[in-house]
């Protein structure tokens, strides 16, 4: 049996249709129309706004609970966490630890890839500059020698689907096209690298930069570095937008900069979603005062560690504060991270896809939210 929703908005991939309507069957969407419904519809939501579900490629924990711990429960208290802001489909980020660590993680993480429950498995080092470290541990980090990345490869099979690393570490090109070989997205993060490197990191076939500015060697008129490389090449740049990691000026300026190449991530750690307190990030010390995650340490001002940013709320930020209109937003937040993972069922609302919504109010809050084309949660249920 279809089922017909009606809103004042829905946001596609083309444009925003005003008003819009949606014919799902099941856990998929049929079609997607815009004026009079071709019936009467079985839920009109009314003055809201209907978005694709939000694609997370970099997050590290919410909820309380943090992927790095490697369990199953742990798995689906950050997955639900982040459900209940709009996130449908979330990846695990891990952090530099041990390689014998890590490749436990990954086998223990892949099977909630295979089961549904995360998109895929994000290795963000152990190969990272150690000028540029943030939150991960120093004495962790490593080259990236062949052997190496080939193991914690294998450990997670067809579940890793990105890794950053820092391209001017000895090796870091071999690693970047052998990542590119094995079919998992090279991205440029954690560096120190200069523009020539970055550019030659990109021509081996990186595509995407994370966290852009965060981590990086700065931008300068005369050496652009990793920034400029990433702004001038045919890449994709994830952008924290939380007020922490980038003022909203540069957030507007890189969205116009870099039309439909806008990855929106949270890269959270377990206080999303949670109260202010002691936590820990990998083998790191983190405290979050105000909602804002930092290492701890004795002047209360050690470096960002993460975010406890919900896609709902960076989102919110984008249009609000930095003035990006909310159709561009809402595809860095969904459209876009789908396309550099290549999943393909997600991330647009769109005949044959997966019937993922987010459903915002006016003042763009989450107000329900569906996943497979069932409503997930007693907030999100239609009376």
């Amino acid at each position: 049996m279809t089922t017909l929703l009606t809103a004042q908005q829905v946001v596609t991939p083309a444009r925003v249709l005003a008003p819009g309507w949606l014919l799902l069957d099941g856990d998929r969407v049929v079609e997607v129309g815009e004026g009079a419904p071709p019936r009467t519809p079985d839920l009109d939501l009314g003055d809201v706004t209907v978005c694709p579900g939000f694609v997370d490629l970099h997050v590290h924990g919410g909820g309380g609970a943090a992927f790095e711990t490697g369990t199953p429960e742990a798995a689906r208290t950050v997955a639900a966490a982040h459900l209940a802001h709009g996130t449908t489909s979330i990846a695990a980020s891990l952090v530099t630890d041990t390689r014998e660590v890590m490749e436990r993680t990954v086998r223990d993480l892949a099977r909630c890839v295979d089961d549904g429950l995360l998109a895929g498995l994000h290795l963000e080092g152990p190969w990272l500059s150690p000028a540029r470290s943030g939150a991960h541990s120093p004495g962790a980090l490593a080259l990236p020698a062949r052997e190496h990345v080939e193991a914690l490869l294998d450990a997670g099979g067809d579940a890793v689907r990105m890794v950053t690393l820092a391209p001017e570490l000895t090796g870091g090109l071999d690693a970047v096209r052998l990542l590119v070989e094995r079919g998992v997205v090279a991205a440029v993060g954690h560096t120190d690298a200069t523009y020539d490197q970055a550019r030659a990191a990109i021509d081996a076939g990186a595509r995407l930069g994370t966290h852009l500015f965060n981590a990086m060697r700065p931008m300068h008129h005369r050496e652009p570095g990793a920034v400029g490389a990433l702004l001038a090449a045919d890449a994709d740049v994830e952008l924290i937008a939380d007020g922490v990691h980038l003022h909203p000026a540069v957030l507007r300026t890189v969205f116009a900069a870099k039309p439909g190449r806008c990855v929106l991530v949270t890269d959270a750690m377990a206080a999303a979603g949670a109260p202010d307190g002691d936590y820990r990030l990998g083998a790191m010390d983190v405290e979050v005062r105000e909602g804002v995650a930092r290492l701890a340490s004795d002047d209360g001002a050690g470096a960002i560690a993460g975010s406890t940013l919900t896609m709902d709320a960076a989102v919110r930020f984008a249009v609000t504060q930095a003035g990006v209109p909310l159709a561009d937003a809402v595809h860095a937040a969904s459209t876009a991270p789908a396309r550099v993972w290549g999943l393909d069922d997600v991330g647009a609302l769109e005949a044959g896809r997966r019937a993922d919504l987010v459903v915002l109010d006016a003042g763009l809050e989450v107000a329900r939210v569906m996943q497979a084309g069932a409503w997930v949660s007693p907030s999100s249920t239609p009376a």
